[in-house]
Parts: structure tokens; sequence; C-alpha cells
């Protein structure tokens, strides 16, 4: 069988419970998926503008001289074999830069927003790897560049705001190179045993602090018939709607007498005085 991997999923899924990252390979069983912020999307395509056509010298003195070659975009490898075993997988995800250096090599480039450290360092390294190794084996059809002689991540740290003027601010930050030593050996290893895990007939364990296996575990043992709402969560007979977020309401007594108070406290104080009918 030939397993997809993305290079997000090498890195976040896999190490984050290899039981999810088993179920999304091999039977195509995602995570449910969460809603993102907008920010991240708006960074992302300003970053995209920002350096498209950059010469390297203009934001990384690290760098070789060059230009930004291309920009978010999709890339595939051919399918990648491993003696010994039926089973191949290939590689396919969507980097962030290609830059072209004068020399005629490539580096691929990720954009973090986050304060680098050795272990983030390690583990978006995964993600450049898997880019430069699909670069260099590309399927037919996808972008194809060789030879990769640069990965590297720039961490962007926020560190304060700047008032331009009395309708805009400036976001503002340090940004710091960390290089990525490319080690194809090492990686195609790692491959190795990512495909042990995603070709298992047996799934393996869940990770103990993975959020998604604890709410599957509870759900197991939930018997939907026989199971009644909790009692603050049903709104007393009769009760009128929340002024607040019209939300259902229950009969407290505080030092004032009976009042009506909004279920959702306290998300919500919404109250209601209690009118009596002689």
């Amino acid at each position: 069988m030939n397993y997809k991997l993305s290079p997000s999923e090498l890195t976040y899924l896999y190490e984050g419970c290899k039981f999810c990252f088993w179920l999304k390979v091999r039977h195509g069983i995602s995570q449910p998926s969460m809603p993102m912020p907008g920010i991240f999307s708006t960074i992302a395509g300003l970053q995209k503008d920002f350096y498209g056509g950059k010469l390297t010298e203009e934001f990384c003195k690290e760098l070789p001289r060059g230009v930004v070659h291309l920009g978010e975009e999709w890339v595939q490898s051919r399918p990648i074999p491993f003696p010994g075993t039926k089973d191949e997988c290939f590689i396919k995800g969507r980097f962030d830069v290609v830059v072209k250096f004068d020399d005629g090599s490539f580096g691929v480039i990720d954009f973090k927003t986050s304060r680098p450290t050795d272990s983030k360092a390690a583990m978006y390294g995964r993600q450049l790897q898997a880019y430069a190794y699909a670069l260099e084996n590309a399927a037919e059809g996808s972008h194809s560049l060789s030879p990769i002689t640069k990965l590297g991540l720039l961490f962007f740290t926020p560190e304060g705001f700047e008032q331009l003027d009395l309708t805009n601010q400036a976001f503002k930050g340090k940004l710091s190179w960390v290089e990525i030593k490319r080690d194809d050996e090492q990686f195609l290893q790692f491959l190795r045993e990512v495909l042990k895990v995603a070709s298992a007939e047996k799934a393996p364990e869940p990770a103990p602090d993975c959020n998604w296996c604890r709410y599957r575990s509870r759900m197991e043992n939930f018997d939907m018939e026989k199971a009644a709402p909790p009692k603050e969560a049903v709104a007393d007979a009769g009760a009128p709607e929340c002024p607040k977020c019209n939300g259902g309401m229950k009969l407290r007594t505080g030092k004032f007498g009976e009042f009506w108070s909004c279920m959702n406290y306290p998300g919500c104080r919404g109250t209601r005085n209690v009118v009596k009918t002689p």
C-alpha cells in the first residue's frame, strides 16, 4: 500500500498521538478540525506578499545571496520504497517559501511566529526535511528543484506595538534565523519507522495526554438513552428567558428573596424579578 504523508502530520500528529496518526493515515479518519483564527491566515498571506521576489540580503544576512523564488506552493514526491516491505509512502504538502540562490541551488524556509527553542527547531525541522526530499524527488507534474542546499526557520518573536498614527499600529518583533542541518539518511530512517506504524494491523496505544482519545474513550461507555441531563442544565418550568442571552433560567433565593437567575451563570449574569400573581 502507498501511504500519503504530509509534513505537518509527520510533525504534529505523529508526535502528538500515534493512534490518531494511524487512524488518519491508514483509515482516513481525521481528528475533528478546530476552527483556526483568521489572524493566522492573514499573517501567512501578508508574509507571502511581503517576501515574494525579495533578495535574501533584505531579510536574512545568514543566507547566501539569492531571491525568493516560490511561495506557498504544493509539492508531491514520488513513491518512496523501502527494502524488505511492499508498503510505500509519498510526501505531499505546501511549503512556505523556496529561495533560489545565485549559484543555482535552492533553500526551503518556513516562517514561525514564536520564540525559537531547540525543541521547536527539531520538530519543525522535520517538515523542512520532508519538503526538501519531495522537491528533489518530485512526482510528475509537481515542482522539481535540485539541489536543495539550505533549510531553515525564520522565527518572528512578537515584542510590542508601535503607534504609527491615530489609525495605524505596527506589530513589532525580533527575527531569528535557525538553520536546519539536512540529513536524508536520518529522515528516511524516520520514515521507515512511521511506515511501520501506518501499516500495522493493530492500532498503537493512544497517547495518555491526547484529548481526542480521552473523549472517544468516555463516549464509548456513554449510554445516550439512559443519560439524563444534569439537573442544573434544565430550566425551571415556567421560567422566563434570560434578558441578556435568551437562555433558560433557574429560580434562586438570595438575601432579598427569590429571583430568576440565568442558567449560564457565572458566564452570564442575567436576572429577572419574580412576578407574583395575587
